[in-house]
């Protein structure tokens, strides 16, 4: 399951292989609201057809109208901004106040979007700098914690996963799981000592893994853009996983299980070297009550669960498994 990033460079490059002029077009900045975040892309042909979008529609529109009139005229990377006005947001579908700053490159062999796709498919974490006035490209080594920033002679933007998921456990939910999580970004390990789990697994872009998961854990050396997900209710497969997990700076560690599993799970965990800190960051039941019951439904609500801890949203308590099944009961 491709990325919204990893379409537009694929059809980039698709496009320029076959003769066809194109654009590449970033959302560099944003005041106020806007539908797109800073970092969307989207590409578009000479002929009006678009991959991605960096608006939601209005603005694409705009573009393909100056395309299809005009054809792919620019010659130099261009800084365009959309919505100064009251006038232009209503116009282009900004929420009020809200303005949008693109970049609209044209490419060519010299926009190295060719070495860029090879290197986001191998999932290598890419640092591509635009030079403003000339259009050329240098790639090179990214850094998890680099973001977008633009002055006036360079665009540097980042392509590849940032983000790191490890799966604990092969089975029918993990594979769901890990399937919408590599459309989300995330660098996806599946860890699972047991061969016939293993066995069935032919998920693109998912490396699996045969060890021991504890031992795994130490050796991903886990930072503050890691989950680890535990899936095998095998306490002697998820309880030493989660405990090296607890000690390190991933932002999400979860375990799925009844509330009554969780609850024994968390007393097995004080028996080894936590501090009550480290176990009240293990989320368990995994997930937001959304009455989930196929695989998934379930992989549906444990990643919203985790999107929003990512995010820093603060969640009702009602809304966990463990609360909305209380209530509901």
């Amino acid at each position: 399951m491709d990325s919204i990033d990893l379409e537009v460079l694929h059809a980039c490059d698709q496009w320029l292989r076959a003769g066809w002029r194109c654009e590449y077009v970033t959302v560099v900045r944003t005041w106020g609201s806007s539908p797109r975040p800073e970092g969307a892309t989207m590409a578009i042909r000479a002929d009006g057809v678009v991959v991605g979008s960096v608006s939601g529609g209005c603005i694409e529109d705009d573009l393909i109208a100056a395309v299809r009139e005009n054809g792919i005229v620019r010659t130099a990377p261009e800084v365009i901004t959309y919505g100064i006005s009251a006038d232009e947001a209503h116009r282009f579908g900004l929420p009020c106040g809200g303005t949008i700053q693109l970049v609209v490159e044209p490419l060519g062999a010299h926009s190295r979007m060719d070495e860029l796709l090879a290197l986001a498919q191998r999932r290598v974490l890419t640092r591509r700098t635009l030079d403003l006035t000339t259009g050329a490209v240098e790639l090179a080594q990214g850094q998890a914690d680099e973001q977008l920033h633009m002055d006036g002679q360079a665009l540097v933007t980042i392509h590849g996963p940032r983000l790191r998921m490890l799966i604990i456990g092969a089975g029918q939910l993990s594979q769901f799981l890990a399937q919408i999580a590599v459309g989300l970004e995330y660098q996806v390990t599946v860890c699972d000592p047991r061969e016939e789990y293993r066995a069935s697994w032919s998920l693109p872009g998912v490396e699996v893994v045969h060890a021991m998961p504890d031992d795994l854990v130490l050796e991903m050396k886990l930072d503050s853009r890691s989950a680890v997900i535990a899936l095998t209710h095998d306490p002697k497969l998820d309880d030493l996983a989660l405990m090296e997990a607890l000690k390190t700076d991933a932002f999400y560690v979860g375990a799925i299980g009844s509330r009554a599993n969780n609850a024994r799970r968390r007393e097995r965990l004080r028996e080894f070297d936590l501090t009550e800190d480290q176990i009240a960051k293990l989320h368990g039941p995994i997930g937001l009550y959304i009455g989930s019951k196929t695989p998934y439904e379930i992989a549906v609500s444990i990643l919203a669960e985790l999107t929003a801890v990512k995010n820093g949203v603060a969640l009702p308590a009602q809304m966990s498994v463990e609360h909305g099944k209380a209530l509901a009961a």
